[in-house]
């Protein structure tokens, strides 16, 4: 059987004096150190989500940006187009206008020359007719 007598008491003592002990010396430096590497892990964790939140941010300001330099270079573009179509009708314009003065005045050249020849050829009319004359039918006329 257990005898109860007073080093019972003493071992309780004792007992509770270690644990105070090791609690002191052992347990709670654990538990700070366990705490300390918690919060690092925490703020680590939280830095990552920021930084992940960050680069989020980062690529859709860089995609909204290429997609506004694509607008942009669209839009430049047409304009450009809108231009060189305007320059390229004034310039077919401009060609058409000269081909037609120079076509009217080749014409009224050509018009000109035709009465020219017109004019010499009645004067000699007469002088043909008897020189035709005389050869198809052999004598003077």
């Amino acid at each position: 059987m257990v005898n109860v007598d007073g080093s019972v008491f003493i071992q309780i003592v004792n007992f509770l004096f270690l644990i105070w002990i090791l609690n002191v010396i052992l347990y709670k430096p654990i538990r700070n150190v366990l705490l300390q590497r918690k919060e690092k892990v925490t703020g680590l964790e939280e830095d990552i989500s920021e930084f992940a939140k960050n680069a989020k941010e980062k690529i859709d300001a860089f995609s909204s940006g290429i997609k506004e330099a694509r607008v942009r270079g669209v839009k430049e573009k047409d304009t450009i187009m809108e231009g060189a179509a305007a320059q390229e009708k004034e310039m077919i314009g401009k060609i058409n206008e000269k081909a037609a003065s120079e076509l009217a005045k080749v014409r009224e050249q050509i018009a000109k020359d035709a009465e020219g020849v017109r004019i010499s050829l009645m004067k000699d009319v007469d002088v043909f007719a008897s020189d035709i004359g005389k050869k198809i039918l052999g004598r003077a006329v």
